[in-house]
């Protein structure tokens, strides 16, 4: 086997993928990964942890790009304006290169309840840091934990539809058609009814 070639961390997450999808995730071993991708089972484990962070990785490049986005709006910006520029950090993070890769990463997870755990924690672990930025920036509670919600909460709908294949357009406007439709639910007048 050749010892390097450029690309191997591409090369490791599309053999990974693809027995994922042949063989389900549980039958997969990282040594059958690094076969697949021509390389060693050394060279998958310098790349990953395990087989999970195949799927996963990039969280950290996820979770800062959320906080950039927070972090370049402006100081006197309202919550729902951070939740926006939130959504709009990560934007680039899903470019449409990545859709069809995301696809099969998606029906991955969705075969697999440790994966989808997996999942829940990483938006959980984001929520509460957009939530600490949002205080950072003097929003108090419970509007900072309202508001990282949302943006959370409006992640995971632009992701769902960003991944249908009948929906061709880009990550941002897909978010920013849904938060339209947000605002335009919220605002509706409509009677507090209470038991």
């Amino acid at each position: 086997m050749a010892r390097w070639r450029p690309g191997t961390r591409e090369r490791l997450q599309e053999a990974a993928l693809e027995l994922f999808a042949t063989r389900g995730f549980e039958q997969t071993t990282a040594t059958e990964i690094a076969e697949a991708a021509g390389v060693t089972e050394r060279t998958f484990y310098r790349h990953f942890s395990d087989k999970r962070e195949v799927l996963f990785d990039g969280q950290e490049v996820l979770l800062e790009a959320f906080l950039g986005g927070v972090r370049r709006c402006p100081a006197d910006a309202s919550p729902v304006d951070l939740v926006a520029g939130a959504l709009q950090g990560v934007a680039s993070f899903f470019s449409d290169e990545r859709r069809p890769w995301s696809r099969a990463r998606q029906a991955v997870i969705d075969a697999n309840p440790a994966l989808q755990e997996r999942e829940l924690s990483k938006l959980a672990t984001i929520g509460g840091l957009l939530t600490a930025a949002l205080r950072d920036r003097g929003i108090p509670d419970p509007a900072a934990t309202l508001a990282a919600g949302t943006a959370v909460m409006v992640f995971g709908a632009t992701f769902g539809r960003w991944l249908d294949p009948a929906e061709s357009r880009p990550f941002d406007q897909i978010a920013h058609a849904l938060l339209d439709e947000l605002g335009a639910l919220v605002t509706r007048p409509a009677p507090l009814t209470r038991p």
